[in-house]
This record gives C-alpha cells, structure tokens and sequence, in this order.
C-alpha cells in the first residue's frame, strides 16, 4: 500500500542516520543525552471500625521520559525521544473488603524522530516521524489488544531554534503531515459469543502541523520540559462516509496537545 511504502520510508531515514552516527569515526559532537524515571504510588485502607463505607485503593504509576540528540554532521542535527507511561488500580469492595483484579489507568508510547538540516539560515528544512500508541487495549477482558490504536505521523516542513544553550532551548518547527491511525476491534458475533474476532481499519488524514518544544532551567536543581503540538487536517479518507451526518466536520477541528512537566533535583 502507499502509506505503508511512506512509513517504510520515513524508517528508513531514521535508521540510516543513526547508523551514520555510530559509523562516524570523527562526529562533530557527542550525544546528548537525557533519562527521567519515576514511580509512584498511593495506598488507602481503612478498619473495620472505621464508619461510612469507605473502601481502600492502591494506585501506582511509572513513567520514562528520555532524549538523544547529536549534531552528526555541520549540515545536520538528530533528535529522538521516547516516552513511556503505564500504571494500574486496585479497588477494595466496602461489603466484603475483597481487592479487584488490576485495571490499567495509565498507558502511553511516544517514540518521535527529528532530522533537521542546519543550514545557518534563518529557518531550517526538517523531517521527522512520529508513533503514538498504548501497550494494550483491555476494553473487552476476553481479549487484549496490543499496540492498538496506533498513529503514525509523518511530517516535513521548515523550523526554527529561537533560543539555545548548553541545557537550555526552545525550538519550534511548522510544516506539512500525514498521519495513520490503525485500529484494531474485537467483533463478538451474537449467534457465538464465545467466537471473538479482531477487525482492523485505518484512518488516514494529512494537514499542517506545528510542533514548539521548550526545556528551561528555573533554578539550579529544576527544569521545566514542555510540548505544545497542533494539528489541522485538510484531508480525511473517510470524509464521505461522514457528509451529511452530525459529526461531518469533526475531522476538520484542530488536535492540540499541551504536555508540561517540572523536575527536580533534591539529592546528588
């Protein structure tokens, strides 16, 4: 298929660069890099002597957050990050104190690449690919779904870095994307329930795009990372389908996604 040739595509890039780095007898500069990790949880219980049907929980989540860039060549700059997030409830019953199973309430997989060629003019040309995904669908417990939905971006376009030093930057880059949601579905045949199918489908659409990544030091031992992406699409392949229906235009609205996070150094 032609999408799937683009994303092939857009891989390959990603990986001939990156082995152009570690092939590079003489790089310009090394990697740069960054790893975040926390883990927390949260724990309520209550005696039986305690009055008002209260019921403990236990909540815990981790995330990863981690980025490498190095300026492989004068003409060309690298950046990968990847982020990761996955956390899970349990529920205490008020009646019988008996614990739930786990359920998931936290889950993420973003994984971006950035290939920006620095030409020391006033914008620079970009290329990069972005995956979104989650590690299982667990809507329907007979059947989990991994990896699913899974949305590829692929975007091209012109960028900018407004302010950079040592630890510091703000970057912000426009330009055109495509993207591919891939989804899959269980199918529950009501003649044979105990028959479940998956059904796949994908969703492709292309627009503009406007991506503008922030990490400042506030203080000495704190740092501010934030994200700003928007995203307005043009085209959408099952526009027809939706003509003529309430939510015909829905597709057209614009997709913004702010993420802002503050760590902290409390130790060595």
């Amino acid at each position: 298929m032609m999408y799937a040739g683009s994303i092939a595509s857009f891989l390959t890039i990603i990986l001939l660069l990156a082995n152009t780095a570690i092939a590079d007898d003489s790089p310009q500069h090394g990697w740069r890099q960054s790893v975040m990790l926390d883990i927390t949880t949260t724990q309520t219980s209550y005696s039986d002597s305690w009055a008002g049907g209260e019921a403990g929980s236990v909540n815990w989540v981790s995330n990863l957050n981690g980025s490498a860039e190095k300026q492989l060549f004068d003409w060309l700059d690298f950046k990968s990050t990847l982020k990761l997030a996955f956390g899970q409830t349990l529920t205490q019953d008020a009646e019988d104190k008996k614990w739930s199973k786990p359920r998931k309430s936290t889950d993420k997989i973003d994984w971006e690449n950035v290939a920006r060629f620095t030409l020391n003019k006033c914008v620079d040309p970009y290329v990069a690919f972005r995956l979104e995904s989650q590690f299982y669908d667990g809507s329907v417990k007979e059947k989990k779904l991994f990896f699913s939905p899974l949305l590829l971006t692929e975007s091209a376009g012109i960028a900018r870095k407004f302010y950079s030093t040592e630890e510091d930057f703000i970057t912000s880059r426009l330009g055109f994307g495509l993207r591919q949601l891939i989804r899959s579905a269980v199918d529950i045949d009501l003649e044979r329930p105990d028959v479940l199918e998956t059904v796949d489908s994908t969703l492709v659409d292309g627009g503009l795009e406007s991506v503008s990544d922030i990490t400042l030091s506030l203080h000495k031992n704190m740092q501010y990372v934030g994200k700003l992406t928007l995203y307005r699409a043009l085209f959408f392949s099952r526009s027809d389908e939706v003509k003529g229906t309430e939510t015909e235009d829905d597709w057209k609205a614009i997709d913004v996604n702010w993420e802002n996070m503050i760590s902290a150094t409390v130790t060595r």
